[in-house]
C-alpha cells in the first residue's frame, strides 16, 4: 500500500512542475516584450536620421555634379590642347620654309636688277618659289599685310621711323622682311619702317 502512495504522489509533482514553468516563460516573454518597447526609436529619432541621410544625399549629389563638370572641363581642354597639337605641330618646319622663301625672292629680286628677264634661271627660281608659296597656304601659312596698315606690335616690329607727309603717323611705308602667321598665331612679325610726323608739324 505504501509504494502505491509514493507514486501517485510523484506524479502530481510532475503535474505541477510544467505549470510552474509555463508561467516563468509567460514572464520572461513580457519582459522581453517591455524590453523591445523602450528600444524601439521614437519618432523624434526617426526624424532624425532621415534629415542626416538627406544630407548625406545631397553631399554626395553635390560631389557626384562637381566631379562631372571636372571631367567635362578636362575633355575640352584635352580636345582643344589635341586640336593645337594639330594645327601647329609643324610649326618649326614652317619656320625653316620661310627662310628659304625669303632666299628665293632676294634672288628673284637681284636677278630683276642686273636685267635678267629672260634668263632660264630666274623662271626656275620663279616656278620654285611658286610652289613653296602653294604648300605654304594649302597648310595656311599666310604673309601679314603690312604695306599701308597702321602699326600692329603685335604683328610687326619696327626697325625705324620715317618722316612722311603722305601717309598719317603710325603707318607702314615699307617693309623690310615679311611676316608670316600660321592660321591665327604669329609665326614671324614683320620687319617694318613706321611713318612718324615732320618736325614742323610736331612744333
Amino acid at each position: 500500500m505504501s509504494e502505491k502512495v509514493e507514486v501517485e504522489i510523484q506524479g502530481e509533482d510532475d503535474q505541477e512542475q510544467p505549470e510552474e514553468d509555463l508561467k516563468a516563460d509567460a514572464a520572461s516573454e513580457s519582459e522581453m516584450v517591455a524590453e523591445e518597447k523602450d528600444e524601439a526609436p521614437s519618432e523624434v529619432d526617426l526624424e532624425e536620421r532621415a534629415k542626416a541621410a538627406e544630407q548625406k544625399c545631397e553631399e554626395y549629389y553635390d560631389r557626384l555634379l562637381r566631379a562631372s563638370a571636372e571631367f567635362d572641363n578636362y575633355k575640352k581642354r584635352t580636345t582643344r590642347e589635341m586640336r593645337d597639337v594639330v594645327r601647329y605641330a609643324n610649326e618649326k618646319l614652317f619656320k625653316e620654309i620661310i627662310n628659304v622663301v625669303d632666299n628665293l625672292e632676294r634672288a628673284i629680286k637681284s636677278a630683276e636688277q642686273e636685267g635678267k628677264e629672260d634668263d632660264p634661271l630666274l623662271q626656275g627660281v620663279r616656278l620654285t618659289l611658286n610652289e613653296v608659296e602653294k604648300i605654304l597656304e594649302r597648310h595656311k601659312v599666310e604673309p601679314i599685310k603690312s604695306l599701308g596698315e597702321t602699326f600692329d606690335p603685335n604683328f610687326h616690329q619696327a626697325m625705324m621711323q620715317q618722316e612722311s607727309a603722305d601717309h598719317p603717323a603710325n603707318t607702314v611705308i615699307s617693309e623690310m622682311q615679311k611676316g608670316y602667321k600660321l592660321h591665327d598665331r604669329l609665326l614671324r612679325p614683320a620687319m617694318v619702317v613706321v611713318s612718324k610726323a615732320k618736325a614742323e608739324e610736331e612744333s
